[in-house]
């Protein structure tokens, strides 16, 4: 049994659905999830008859509900999807990161750390009903999935981010996760509760919300909308595939030692315009022009605004070490990884109505997604 905070988001939708398709043991997932904005509980409609599945709508604050969840189901790992993520939401209204980020990452830690001290210290033998692994103390692990952005910024020449880099956070957001790692960190070394620490790259792929860069220049794009672009658009992102993200997360519950932080990034670095380019570029190939309402190039969308404050202007990921301890690569480049993500949104036409509310215009009205 498996405890997946988050699990309704982006990164979180994709790492149960690569779980469940690769799984050959019938072990069972358990999701809490408060379902926010970013949440979509329509991706885990194919699963409503799984019974490997379960949905807890709630919010990791709640030291009950999770006490309760651990009381019940037992399981042998959590894997904390569960954050508030977006940088400009964060600067706007920073309150609610302060309290999920922080506070519900120190709720989880608590009633962790407790479930764990019940634990037996060896498991006694294999569940036979469900073939998930019985836990133990030995088995248990606490998977926290982290940012690149909390360790600030790099210039243009600076060599990429290794898991001993110095904390930096600029942003509220990458505030309050460099916050809860340091939680994380700390009931390790202090309750020896077995945790670890995984710092991404920008994620892109199928299920994400479009306020983030790469969903919304595809959206706006094809409804012809303005795509915005923030300053000079030179800041340079890694960019992480999800579905490599998510292989790189079970190889760390398989094979990461407890209390290691590990580094992971796609070897894909790109400025802001570039990256846009590329997918108005890909827009071009896969839409044919007749089929156009206005008969040019996507890249006629593109519209630079003013900037936000407090920009990061670099991120870049060294992967070296899990590489060399986890045998972990990216399989995807950004070339092949761009094309299967917008060839996704293109198909899926009916996730993307679903999350073309009313919300969503308003925010696209007075925002501009980027991270």
């Amino acid at each position: 049994m498996i405890l997946i905070t988050g699990g309704a988001g982006f990164i979180g939708s994709n790492f149960i659905f690569h779980l469940l398709e690769n799984d050959t043991s019938n072990e069972k997932i358990i999701v809490i999830d408060k379902l926010t904005y970013a949440a979509n509980i329509g991706n885990f409609d194919e699963l409503k008859n799984d019974e490997r599945f379960t949905l807890i709508k709630s919010d990791i604050i709640d030291p009950m509900i999770v006490k309760r969840t651990f009381d019940e189901f037992n399981p042998r790992a959590v894997i904390n999807f569960a954050a508030e993520s977006h940088v400009d939401r964060s600067i706007n209204s920073p309150n609610e990161f302060i309290k999920t980020n922080i506070n519900g990452t120190f709720n989880l830690l608590k009633c962790s750390l407790a479930y764990f001290g019940r634990l037996p210290d060896e498991a006694s033998s294999q569940n036979q009903d469900d073939f998930s692994i019985t836990p133990s103390k030995r088995s248990f692990k606490f998977i926290h999935i982290s940012t690149d952005e909390v360790y600030g910024s790099l210039n243009y020449k600076e060599p990429p981010f290794t898991e001993s880099s110095p904390y930096k956070p600029n942003s509220p957001y990458a505030a309050s996760k460099a916050a809860s790692d340091h939680l994380v960190r700390a009931w390790f070394r202090t309750y020896n509760l077995p945790t670890i620490i995984s710092n991404c790259s920008n994620n892109y792929g199928p299920y994400q919300f479009p306020e983030k860069l790469i969903p919304l220049t595809i959206l706006n794009a094809t409804m012809g909308k303005d795509i915005p672009v923030y300053g000079d658009g030179k800041q340079v992102r890694d960019w992480l595939y999800v579905q490599d993200h998510c292989n790189a997360i079970i190889s760390i519950l398989n094979k990461g030692i407890v209390g290691e932080t590990y580094n992971i990034g796609g070897n894909a670095e790109i400025t802001n315009f570039e990256l846009v380019s590329r997918i108005c570029g890909i827009l071009d190939e896969l839409i044919p022009v007749e089929s156009r309402e206005i008969k040019k190039n996507h890249d006629h969308l593109i519209k630079f605004v003013k900037d936000r404050p407090g920009h990061d202007i670099r991120y870049a990921i060294n992967n070296q070490k899990i590489y060399s301890e986890l045998d972990w690569r990216p399989t995807e480049n950004l070339e092949t990884g761009l094309e299967k993500t917008v060839k996704w949104y293109l198909q899926n036409k009916k996730w993307t109505d679903s999350i073309k509310t009313k919300h969503y215009k308003d925010w696209i009205e007075t925002n501009y997604g980027r991270r």
